[in-house]
This record gives structure tokens, sequence and C-alpha cells, in this order.
């Protein structure tokens, strides 16, 4: 499990990507909408928060603490719900039109699940000090 940073750090960067990628086309409107571009909608911006736990994501990934790992853990947890969120939420169809999905949408949940993934094997090494039992 050596490549674990590695793929938090890959899969982090593929986070970053995706939201900055198209997530759904909405035909009728002629509307293209990202995570950090949704202008048109009442989405907002939930690529903005996709960004901000990918970044915490990586300072806690790359402190060699347990703390951190443990700290991680809620980290990723939310940041794969929000992905869950808005995949209902952003590609649900509205008043009989339903939006096209793109690449993004998909890509930015890969990426969450990935994260995941690299979170709950993180790369600690454990030492195998025992104390002597005086007595």
């Amino acid at each position: 499990m050596r490549y674990m940073k590695w793929i938090g750090l890959a899969a982090a960067a593929l986070l970053v990507y995706a939201c900055f990628s198209p997530w759904v086309i909405i035909e009728s409107k002629n509307i293209v909408v990202s995570g950090v571009d949704a202008a048109g909608t009442n989405f907002g911006k939930p690529g903005y928060l996709h960004l901000f736990l990918a970044f915490i994501f990586l300072v806690f990934h790359f402190i060699p603490r347990l703390w951190a790992k443990r700290a991680n853990l809620p980290v990723v947890a939310v940041n794969l719900g929000w992905a869950i969120r808005n995949f209902f939420v952003i590609a649900a169809c509205r008043a009989g039109e339903c939006p096209e999905k793109q690449l993004g949408l998909y890509l930015a949940g890969a990426a969450s699940v990935l994260m995941l993934l690299a979170a709950l094997f993180p790369d600690i090494e454990i030492s195998n000090n025992k104390q002597k039992l005086q007595g």
C-alpha cells in the first residue's frame, strides 16, 4: 500500500479537474453547468465545496500522524456525500426536461470514491516498541 499517497494526490487532482469540467447540459436554455459555473440556474457553485474539501484532504493526507488520518475520514465522507448529492440534484429531471449528463459529473464521483479509499488505507508505519513490564 505504498502508493496510497499518490493515489490520493491523483484523486484530488482529478476532483479539481472535474469541478471545472462540464457536469450537465440543459438543452432548452442553452446552459452548460459545471461545478464552479452554474450561471442561469439555482444550483449555486457546488464545486467550491469539493475544492475546499480536497484541500483539507490533501493537508491531512500528507501529515504523518494518526490524528490526521482519523480526521481525514469525516472529510472524505462529507466529500463523497456531496458528490452523491450533486449527482442526484443537478442531473435530476425538472418540468419534463432531463439535462444531459457530462463526464465531469461522473469524474467528480469517481474521484470522491478514490479519495475515500486513499483515506481508508493510509500509508502509516506501526512501530513494534514493546515496553517491559516492571514488577
